[in-house]
């Protein structure tokens, strides 16, 4: 009996399934004092978007690209990979540091085929999750190896950057970079607040269309702005990269490898690579398309604000220049969504509704 009723009052402290479990009151002790998350500012948009019962709304703040239905796409590049892919290749766990297949076609990418820096070697590169876990992955890399080290981000950026950063305990400064009057890169202030941060500083810097601005330096900038920081040697690369796979196993411990093979199959084909340009092309002819598109029914419309910034702009997002009081009225008078800084997704405009776009924007700008 004595038996029968400790291990009853061992079941109630930790559970039937050997859990551990608290007293309702202690619970709500212990968690008392747990406020509600504020809603992501762009996140958001979306939730809102989709409460919303008119049929005229307009999500022009989602991150993702859509075709001119407003509907997601999958690639045919993709949907073949996948084909490739269903009972044919091994499915295991990957290495800490994921793909080395993917990797290597991934810097070929973004480096070029003959890059000195892979030659030599001189990358420190491993798979992460997403651009958000590639940050993250850097970001305790900084604050355990270099802790007196600050991060530079660009003013304005991607909101999520500071949250990855600070979450990091990383202390944070920022850099000058779009120049509100032309609508463009303010050049000289990026590269004097380069110039001027302390050595060991670390420069988080967008690779193309800057988001949100979509807002690039030239390619002989870049030049520039690259000739201001440091390369490391192969040793160093070595050494990072094992250090970056320590920290990612208690993290997350190994990368996905469903979209490394997807990655690596497309990357590594060169027809299918050929496949997967023509429809990156396409995707970009769009949104250029839609960009002159707004522009021109603005200027249609009469507006006496100059909306060259629409078509110089590039990539996914629309740096409009709205205030967040223009903004707030798009979206109680015309249903339309978008982030308060006035950035608009140019995946979300399509031939059916940029008009009604155009025509709202200028009754709030005019």
């Amino acid at each position: 009996m004595a038996l029968y009723r400790r291990a009853a009052s061992a079941i109630r402290r930790r559970g039937a399934g050997g859990l551990p479990l608290l007293p309702a009151r202690a619970m709500a002790s212990l968690f008392g004092h747990v406020e509600p998350a504020p809603k992501d500012p762009i996140l958001g948009v979306t939730e809102a978007f989709l409460a919303d019962p008119s049929p005229d709304k307009v999500n022009v703040g989602v991150g993702a690209y859509r075709d001119d239905s407003g509907k997601p796409v999958v690639l045919d590049c993709v949907r073949e990979a996948e084909r490739r892919i269903a009972g044919n290749l091994n499915m295991e766990y990957l290495p800490m540091g994921g793909s080395i297949h993917m990797i290597e076609e991934s810097l070929k990418l973004a480096y070029g085929e003959d890059s000195e820096f892979i030659k030599d070697k001189r990358i420190a590169a491993v798979q992460a999750l997403s651009g958000t876990g590639a940050c993250r992955l850097f970001a305790d890399f900084q604050k355990r190896f270099l802790p007196d080290s600050q991060i530079y981000i660009p003013t304005p950026t991607w909101s999520n950057h500071h949250n990855i950063w600070r979450d990091a305990q990383v202390p944070q400064r920022t850099f000058s970079y779009y120049h509100p009057e032309s609508r463009g890169l303010d050049f000289a202030g990026l590269m004097d607040d380069i110039k001027n941060a302390p050595n060991g500083s670390f420069f988080l810097l967008h690779a193309c269309a800057h988001n949100p601005t979509g807002v690039d330096p030239t390619e002989e900038q870049w030049r520039e702005i690259s000739y201001q920081f440091k390369v490391r040697s192969e040793m160093q690369a070595v050494a990072v990269k094992s250090q970056l796979q320590q920290i990612a196993r208690p993290m997350y411990s190994n990368p996905p490898v469903h979209g490394a093979l997807v990655v690596s199959i497309i990357l590594s084909d060169p027809e299918l690579k050929n496949v997967w340009l023509g429809e990156v092309k396409g995707m970009a002819d769009r949104i250029i398309g839609m960009r002159k598109a707004l522009r021109e029914n603005l200027e249609k419309l009469g507006s006496p604000l100059s909306w060259e910034h629409v078509t110089n702009q590039i990539g996914m997002f629309c740096y409009s220049g709205m205030t967040p009081e223009q903004v707030d009225r798009l979206t109680s008078e015309y249903h339309i969504y978008m982030t308060r800084n006035g950035r608009i997704s140019m995946a979300g405009v399509t031939t059916g509704n940029v008009a009604y776009l155009a025509n709202a924007i200028h009754d709030v700008t005019k």
